[in-house]
């Protein structure tokens, strides 16, 4: 495959910049709502009392919805409007939003998650296209994408600690009604600022292509978070099995329908395809040890939520240093060595936490989170960089959304994987502390989580109930080390394809022309040997791991 380059064209002026500060206000909304949530479980599930399943619903159909959703919604984008995407969603956002604060029994709240994924869906891969069509110049492209990615990064890391907050002062629907004031700003700032770019070269929209995709992501995501919580089970085997078969169809239906929702050709150069398996391997990496480390520091340790959210803000401060370093060495040498870098700097930082130990000090947790997910973003950030550089103008919709899924599935695939090696190794380990005697509902709690042995272990008499606990903190720590090398071995086997593929490619240096006029000409000429882009961009989700939230939401 092959792109054309652009001749140059003005750079981004106060105009441009000015927009990119209203697209930074879904980007930190959508992020938040990840996280925003789960200080806020206990508090709406005593006023409205959902049931256990209820209540693993209430929590991941916000995020089963976004991720179906994002492949046809950044096609939608593309041929309708990026900008009138945006403020549909922005729309739709605001109500669900509203709608959730208010939610008077347990299905409305149910629903008002799954509107909200819907919005999310739409504000996305809207933002970062138009971005992609606002900033022309790769210099300043770089730039813009940076703040992007901080203000997700700064979303999910301030969710919980906006929760907590709220939380001790308002009600449980708190949580969901900030979000509105800042759709309504964007309601009303977007059509002033950010001008309207579509593909119209796009055709009709794929509604067969867009069923496939959604029957695609929605079971694989469940399947793997229903496998990483409950273990091995059919019903999340038929749902990946169903997920596989419908993906299968999905890109048969795109190589032959006339006018495809999603261009496989972008996939045809090796720099996007391999950017989008950057991101899924730095996140099954990421997310896959995201949840031991907060049960560590909840569980283990002691603390509780606020506190381990605050904590967790320190590594996403260091992380925030590397996009400039990854910047400076970009500029002088070849990307694919600076993401190679990135994937080894990760690998040390898992390795330095297989060394985690219960009694391990804090500062010592600290440092091996803050080196791994610097490591992350220098990989996640130069990738995207790259491949929204690549992308035509025309179909920056479509890049982005295959991006946030490739993200999204990463997520998830690395909670199933990892998190169910390391409750493997903690089962393993726990079973021969338990107790003489202990009846079997006890003992099964206790098998299960580290929470649940804590429980069980509050039960019992004296230095019983103290054995027990010590035995399920190290079998917990085991099992944390097993996932985080794990990790390590998931980043060196990343830096392969890095080296081998990603080597003198570089993005578009200036772009010309208006993106509302690109079209499928575009596909005509290499690029790669084109002028680097001379500023990597910031973390993208780089402290998810330790922004003190469970990532199954």
């Amino acid at each position: 495959m092959s792109f054309t380059p652009y001749t140059s064209r003005p750079v981004a002026g106060r105009r441009e910049w000015t927009a990119l500060g209203v697209l930074l206000l879904p980007c930190l909304l959508v992020s938040m709502d990840v996280s925003v949530l789960y200080f806020a479980v206990p508090f709406l599930t005593a006023e409205l009392e959902p049931s256990s399943v209820q209540q693993l619903w209430i929590l991941d159909v916000y995020g089963f919805v976004l991720a179906g959703l994002l492949i046809t919604m950044g096609a939608l984008g593309d041929r309708i409007g990026r900008r009138k995407l945006l403020l549909s969603g922005a729309l739709l956002f605001g109500l669900a939003s509203g709608a959730a604060a208010y939610a008077q029994n347990t299905e409305m709240l149910i629903a008002a998650r799954a509107l909200l994924g819907i919005g999310g869906a739409t504000l996305m891969p809207s933002t970062l296209a138009l971005i992609r069509n606002l900033f022309h110049d790769a210099k300043q492209r770089g730039k813009a994408v940076a703040i992007w990615s901080a203000a997700i990064t700064g979303g999910i890391a301030v969710g919980p600690v906006l929760s907590g907050v709220l939380l001790e002062h308002f009600w449980w629907g708190s949580v969901f009604l900030v979000n509105v004031p800042a759709m309504v700003l964007l309601l009303a700032c977007g059509p002033l600022l950010l001008p309207e770019s579509k593909n119209p070269a796009a055709g009709r929209f794929d509604l067969p292509g867009a069923l496939l995709s959604l029957l695609a992501m929605l079971p694989l995501v469940y399947g793997v978070k229903e496998l990483a919580r409950d273990g091995l089970a059919v019903p999340p085997v038929l749902a990946l099995v169903a997920g596989l078969a419908a993906a299968a169809a999905f890109v048969y239906r795109q190589r032959t329908a006339r006018h495809p929702m999603l261009d496989l050709e972008l996939f045809g150069h090796r720099g996007f395809s391999v950017s989008v398996l950057m991101n899924l391997l730095a996140m099954f990496a990421m997310v896959g040890c995201a949840v031991f480390f907060t049960q560590y520091l909840q569980s283990v340790r002691g603390m509780s939520p606020m506190e381990a959210a605050l904590w967790n803000l320190l590594p996403t401060l260091a992380v925030g240093g590397m996009a400039p370093a990854a910047t400076a060495l970009a500029q002088r040498m070849d990307r694919a060595y600076v993401i190679a870098m990135g994937c080894v700097i990760a690998a040390g930082g898992f390795v330095w936490l297989s060394w985690l130990e219960p009694g391990s000090a804090l500062w010592f947790v600290l440092v091996g989170s803050a080196v791994y997910a610097s490591g992350l973003v220098m990989v996640m950030s130069l990738g995207n960089e790259l491949a929204i550089g690549l992308a035509p103008p025309g179909r920056a919709g479509s890049a982005s959304a295959v991006l946030e899924s490739g993200t999204e599935l990463g997520g998830a695939l690395g909670m199933a994987i990892l998190g169910s090696v390391g409750s493997a190794v903690y089962r393993a380990d726990i079973g021969g502390a338990l107790p003489p005697g202990l009846p079997a509902d006890a003992a099964g709690a206790a098998r299960e989580t580290l929470a649940g042995a804590a429980a069980v272990a509050g039960e019992l008499p004296g230095r019983a109930g103290e054995m027990l606990l010590t035995a399920a903190r190290a079998a917990f720590a085991d099992g944390l080390q097993t996932a985080v090398l794990g990790a390590a071995g998931v980043m060196v086997f990343a830096a392969v394809p890095a080296l081998t593929l990603l080597r003198g490619l570089r993005t578009q240096g200036a772009e010309a022309g208006d993106a509302t006029d690109a079209t499928d000409a575009t596909d005509a000429a290499d690029v790669t040997d084109v002028t680097d882009a001379t500023d990597a961009v910031g973390a993208r989700r780089g402290a998810v791991a330790m922004a003190g939230t469970d990532p199954a939401g």
